[in-house]
């Protein structure tokens, strides 16, 4: 049984920043190399565009803020530069298990996935939990928890609140099976993977969400999601063959925060997707009020190649996709083994010699290019304060001014504000403030101080990590590029100079070159009729239902 749904819902009113008193290649085929390079990474002068007739989604010119043609998602239609055709690069040496799959730029089907021992049950619930326990696998949202102590927790709190409603305790909260949500909005403007994976793959996250709710006991799970397209290609799939729990598509409009897991709750249940005060968390009382794991879908595809393949369990779990952009290259889609340095990431994507790197999308801050010679491993990354997070990386190269790169994140942070905390409001447009007098020479003597105050001050002060990834990134841009920081308060810098149509304060335009569209995915022919999804009620102005829900 499947059913869909979307909802809109519109924007708490802004107040205005000012009065806010403020706290201390193109797309290209699969290519491989010689294995020269240590990633083993096709180079991209090797990509070229698709040939089997598709259109680049996302891939049209300069936009000026109306939405591109095509079937381009929604979140693609936000103001960009120009949106060039994202590749999906397979390593040069075929990984056993790649998420990746044999044909990228098409939607794999229910016979071709099972055709490569997709939904085998090749293991029990216990077993797969003790797989997932053993290799140590992390969830590839942006915090990294371990997976099997989220699926275990929800488990225990599913039998806990089965008990408990038994004895007649608690009348008030619900005490029905579990649920489980495959997290599919990509809140994060640098990282196309979950997006890519929804379209190209969908049967390896229904896989994996199917495996999830065998381990908690759910009796019904969701598919949360923004991008139009993913949708039609997840529906098309439940048609294709329907998986033994009820399975709803929920979509929502895109935003920063609609896929924080308070928010995708609130949003599944009727609400805006908005994040709330925790606790309680989801694991504890999310949809219905029943105990809920919320996972994001590379976790999921992750879990289900481990489920037909436990052999592979150190593999998969020491393996992640990245979304690789900045320069004049194109952007990439890949996939590599934890280890591989940053630097040679840097090579592959053809970004020569960086200058630095803005890292797991807008959570792991600004590294310089000492940095980029780190390995590509959580643990490594945390203990020289960065992180991985949803694995976007944006280089910086050559003649890209830091301070404007920090002040272009921050810029779309602080439009993306949920607006429902004042100390975000307020903190978020002060940093976004500053870094703008900082790129137009105009910052005051104090601006420094002021900066480093708040990037020690402000985070944990929000209801979700918004307000601390802007801190964050103040605070990155201090530590890392001082010098850069401190020759902007005696002159003008050029190279702001140059790009500052696009980073006036306070304008959702401040990030046109953060966005990465998703690769083309081609639809197979259909098979089954997909469900009809309910007819949606759109909100007369778009920008309104920005912040239904979030990641």
């Amino acid at each position: 049984m499947t059913t869909s749904r979307r909802r809109t819902a519109h924007r708490p009113p802004a107040s205005d920043p000012s009065s806010t008193p403020r706290r201390s290649s193109p797309s290209g085929k699969e290519s491989t190399v010689d294995g020269s390079r240590t990633a083993g990474l096709a180079s991209p002068t090797d990509l070229a565009s698709p040939t089997d007739g598709s259109s680049i989604v996302g891939s049209s010119s300069v936009l000026d803020g109306s939405p591109p043609t095509g079937s381009a998602s929604i979140a693609d239609r936000r103001p960009t530069a120009v949106l060039r055709p994202t590749a999906v690069l397979h390593p040069a040496a075929p990984v056993p298990g790649s998420l990746l799959g044999a044909t990228p730029y098409a939607t794999e089907s229910a016979e071709a996935y099972e055709a490569t021992g997709g939904y085998t049950v090749a293991v029990t619930p216990d077993e797969l939990l003790r797989h997932l326990d053993a290799c140590g696998l992390r969830g590839r949202g942006g915090a990294g928890f371990p997976a099997a102590v989220k699926l275990r927790t929800v488990r225990e709190q599913g039998r806990q609140a089965r008990r408990s409603g038994a004895r007649g305790e608690h009348p008030t909260a619900g005490f029905g099976a579990p649920v489980v949500v495959a997290n599919g909005e990509e809140g994060e403007p640098g990282s196309v993977k979950d997006r890519w994976l929804l379209r190209a793959r969908p049967h390896l996250v229904l896989d994996g969400l199917v495996h999830a709710a065998a381990i908690t006991g759910a009796e019904r799970g969701y598919v949360y999601l923004s991008d139009p397209v993913a949708a039609e290609r997840v529906r098309r799939a439940l048609a294709e063959r329907e998986p033994p729990l009820p399975v709803e598509v929920v979509e929502t409009a895109p935003a920063h925060v609609a896929g924080e897991e308070t928010a995708v709750v609130r949003r599944i249940d009727g609400g805006p997707a908005l994040p709330t005060a925790k606790p309680p968390r989801p694991f504890e009382r999310g949809v219905g009020g029943l105990p809920t794991l919320v996972a994001n879908v590379e976790t999921l595809a992750r879990v289900a190649i481990v489920a037909a393949r436990p052999d592979l369990r150190e593999t998969i779990a020491h393996t992640t996709l990245v979304t690789l952009s900045g320069g004049t290259a194109p952007p990439v889609l890949t996939e590599v083994p934890y280890g591989v340095p940053l630097r040679t990431l840097a090579d592959s994507h053809g970004t020569w010699a960086p200058e630095g790197a803005l890292m797991g999308g807008l959570f792991g801050g600004l590294v310089d290019a000492r940095a980029l010679d780190l390995p590509l491993e959580p643990g490594a990354l945390a203990a020289a304060g960065t992180a991985l997070g949803c694995g976007a990386i944006r280089f910086l190269a050559p003649g890209t001014c830091p301070v404007g790169a920090v002040g272009d994140a921050v810029g779309h942070l602080a439009v993306e504000s949920a607006r429902q905390c004042g100390v975000c409001v307020s903190g978020t447009a002060a940093i976004d403030d500053a870094l703008a007098r900082l790129a137009a020479g105009t910052a005051a003597a104090d601006t420094v101080e002021r900066l480093h105050r708040w990037a020690r001050g402000l985070p944990g002060r929000g209801a979700c990590g918004l307000l601390d990834a802007a801190a964050g990134l103040a605070g990155s841009l201090l530590r890392a590029f001082p010098g850069h920081v401190r020759a902007h308060l005696d002159a003008p810098c050029p190279l702001c100079r140059d790009t500052a149509d696009v980073r006036e304060p306070h304008r959702p335009n401040r990030s046109p070159r953060l966005t990465v569209p998703v690769p083309a995915v081609t639809a197979p022919a259909p098979t089954a009729p997909a469900p009809t999804p309910s007819t949606p009620t759109a909100p007369a102005d778009p920008t309104a239902a920005v912040l239904e829900g979030t990641s």
